[in-house]
């Protein structure tokens, strides 16, 4: 049960577990317990590790609904692997200097559709279709 969802999750697991640790680092070097100080790389940090964290969990709940829900392994794949790859990207394109860059707009854009994908799947298997 839930066997295309999970390999996502686990995946997503290792990349949000990778965020953490990176803002855990910077904490360490700059030696600010707590927000970001004045230091704007570890600012950039907890923010990539926020952004996923506000992301991610809502995408893989509608993933696992749609799977529930008897969406096919190849839409699940397409949802979830859209999913890494801009989270995997989204990361890099944060900068504090500048408001969009091509990478935040991919990771970004990247989710939305990724989380389109279920969504559209679990109202069309509620509106019968």
């Amino acid at each position: 049960m839930f066997e295309t969802t999970a390999v996502y999750a686990a995946a997503l697991a290792v990349v949000g577990g990778v965020l953490a640790a990176r803002v855990s680092v910077t904490r360490a070097k700059t030696k600010v317990s707590l927000g970001p100080g004045n230091d704007p790389t570890l600012l950039v940090r907890i923010r990539q590790f926020g952004n996923f964290a506000e992301n991610v969990p809502l995408a893989l709940v509608l993933m696992l609904l749609a799977e529930a829900q008897g969406l096919g392994a190849g839409w699940l794949h397409a949802a979830g692997a859209l999913l890494l790859a801009a989270r995997l990207v989204h990361p890099f394109g944060l900068d504090a200097a500048r408001v969009a860059t091509p990478a935040r707009i991919a990771g970004a854009t990247g989710t939305r559709i990724a989380m389109v994908i279920p969504v559209v799947a679990i109202l069309a298997h509620a509106f019968g279709f």
